[in-house]
């Protein structure tokens, strides 16, 4: 067993009280043996990461994202969903190649070990390369294809949901156990019925959670209100999709009726704030969600709808935008979107991570706390919510490895990283003639 030290430092206990505490970790098992005050810790580590000025934090999870579309950063912006995806999105995506998804991953999993995340869930195409961007990284990641079948003959429609299906069953395991899968509808609106079906039932058989966007604009749901008579969600567990293994994005415009078959059915939704005020598809009713005990984690989406990767903003937008959208001040309050953005996120991916006590994944973020918008340090917790920045990320570990160091990725080689998108974005946006 090889052990490191995270030292000096403050730390988050899961009950959102902070203390000063040393943390043990086994870095080969991955795993948290120890949190006390440092006259407590009587053996020796093999390495001590040093966290004086700091605050040790579970590291955050990005529960809804697409990572590689960082190549698409700044490509659309002011525009609703369906302009911004019909005129903009998908005719850059038609001319994706399978190295250009690696590049935009690499870059946007960078872009997350450096502001503390060490785990998020994906949606998006040429999966194998995703994987292989998580492999070098050293970040955890849930992983799977999405299926769109709309507009597509039916063998083709076919092929792409058994590539959901197939997918998710070869990635699962892979990079020594840091990457999980899901299988992948993209939208209830984007995917015909009959494949809507097929996907719940591979998700059943296989007992393989199912991720897909539901609610997100107005003009999603009133066509699935006219055509099926009731509200998606309702048509959704018709389909057997909803249930335990299943998570949501957006959720934007649910009504009580779908509240509260989210709660009874235990389907898990990421709130994606800042993507939902950009494109102005609404305001989820989060704090409603809570209420029911509906699981919540947060999501940055796409870096072409957002456009960082940053989840402290996210969280920090969940906490204000959810004040807004309950009318009421106290609603999202600071321990929440704390915990939507750790916990609540590894609840939904499966993970056993999201806090700090001995026994979960050893998956930190050290947080300077040396900087002028984080002082006085009245509240630590309040800060956290609404005034830490990714930037302020000083250490990232991930699985017991140091995968950010002094704000240095120690996995690959950032400058070669951000070159390679570049050079693939520029590429990308001359074949689209964008």
């Amino acid at each position: 067993m090889t052990t490191l030290l995270v030292a000096g430092g403050q730390v988050l206990r899961p009950d959102m009280t902070v203390e000063r505490a040393d943390v043990l970790l086994d870095a080969e098992a991955g795993e948290i043996l120890a949190v006390d005050e440092p006259a407590e810790m009587d053996a020796a580590a093999d390495e001590t990461l040093e966290a004086t000025d700091s605050l040790v934090i579970p590291g955050l999870v990005n529960a809804h994202t697409h990572v590689a579309m960082t190549l698409l950063r700044g490509v659309a912006d002011d525009k609703p969903l369906g302009r911004w995806l019909e005129e903009d999105i998908w005719p850059v995506e038609a001319e994706l190649t399978p190295e250009d998804v690696r590049a935009g991953a690499e870059l946007g999993i960078v872009e997350m070990l450096r502001s503390g995340t060490t785990a998020f869930s994906d949606m998006y195409f040429h999966v194998e390369e995703i994987a292989e961007a998580v492999e070098a990284t050293g970040i955890k990641a849930v992983l799977g294809h999405t299926a769109i079948t709309v507009g597509k003959d039916e063998a083709v429609a076919a092929a792409d949901v058994e590539r959901s299906v197939e997918t998710a069953a070869d990635l699962d395991g892979a990079a020594d156990g840091r990457i999980s899968t899901t299988i992948q509808p993209h939208s209830l609106t984007t995917v015909g019925e009959h494949s809507l079906a097929a996907l719940a039932d591979a998700g059943a058989e296989a007992d393989r959670p199912l991720h897909f966007h539901a609610n997100e604009t107005a003009d999603e749901v009133a066509p699935i209100v006219e055509d099926q008579g009731q509200r998606p969600l309702a048509w959704a567990e018709d389909l057997g999709l909803l249930g335990e293994d299943t998570f949501l994005a957006h959720c934007v415009h649910v009504d009580e009726s779908e509240l509260d078959l989210l709660a009874e059915t235990g389907t898990g939704v990421v709130h994606c704030p800042a993507s939902n005020m950009k494109l102005a598809s609404g305001m989820a009713p989060v704090q409603a969600m809570l209420d029911r005990d509906v699981p919540v984690g947060i999501g940055t989406d796409g870096a072409a709808s957002n456009n960082d990767l940053d989840v402290f903003d996210e969280l920090r937008d969940a906490a204000m935008v959810g004040k807004l959208a309950a009318d009421d001040a106290s609603a999202v309050a600071a321990e929440d979107a704390i915990r939507m953005a750790t916990a609540g996120g590894a609840e939904l991916l499966g993970l056993d991570a999201g806090r700090i006590e001995p026994g979960a994944a050893a998956d930190l973020a050290v947080i300077d706390l040396e900087a002028a918008h984080l002082t006085p340090r009245t509240d630590l917790v309040s800060h956290l919510a609404y005034a830490v920045r990714g930037s302020d990320v000083r250490h990232t570990i991930c699985d017991g490895q140091v995968v950010v160091r002094d704000r240095e990725v120690t996995t690959v080689d950032e400058a070669a990283v951000r070159r390679r998108a570049s050079e693939h974005a520029a590429g990308l946006l001359e074949r689209a003639g964008a």
